[in-house]
């Protein structure tokens, strides 16, 4: 039981990083920083998988990345990226996974607490992403901001406006594989109606 329950978390990982990829190939170029999906799937893999697969979901991302295969934002691929102008962005995307997914295993399914999950967490991708920005182009922080977060908040509270949908619809889908999945933790009184 716990090998086929560690099975199907891995697989959903695996789905979840596919979809990041996916996600990638959906951009439109506008400057150094694309517009594109990826954030969405990001933030989904945190509401459904918690902390720990949503943090490996995109772990396993960022490694098929950096081995080449063309799974970054226009198809690419390569550690360059990770260097590059949104190689911040990048590594962005692996902590808001982890703390969006830590927020949503104590959210217990509540509305609130997972729109939060996934403003903190585009909140974390911007500070790494404009971070990174503005160091490795020397631009001052008010025109990195201008080019590397502004311009998409409009886009990325639509994606969050999509995500938690998602989230809620493929949940119970899914339930069994994490505390979170059924929106409700389990109480250590016993008692589920909390």
């Amino acid at each position: 039981m716990n090998d086929d329950l560690s099975i199907r978390r891995l697989v959903f990982a695996a789905m979840m990083a596919a979809m990041i990829s996916v996600g990638a190939y959906l951009a439109i170029p506008i400057g150094p920083v694309p517009i594109v999906l990826q954030n969405l799937f990001v933030l989904v893999a945190g509401l459904l998988l918690g902390s720990r697969w949503a943090a490996i979901s995109v772990g396993v991302y960022l490694l098929a990345g950096v081995c080449g295969l063309p799974v970054f934002a226009g198809g690419t691929g390569g550690i360059g990226r990770l260097i590059g102008p949104t190689g911040g962005y990048l590594f962005g995307f692996l902590a808001a996974a982890y703390l969006v997914g830590l927020i949503a295993e104590r959210a217990r399914g509540r509305f609130f607490w997972e729109v939060l999950a996934m403003v903190i967490g585009s909140i974390v991708i911007y500070t790494f992403g404009v971070a990174w920005l503005k160091l490795i182009t020397g631009m001052t922080l008010s025109k990195t901001m201008a080019i590397g977060c502004y311009p998409f908040i409009p886009g990325d509270v639509i994606k969050m406006a999509v995500a938690l949908p998602i989230a809620r619809t493929v949940r119970p889908m899914i339930q069994g594989l994490s505390p979170n999945f059924s929106g409700r933790l389990p109480c250590k009184t016993g008692n589920t109606d909390n």
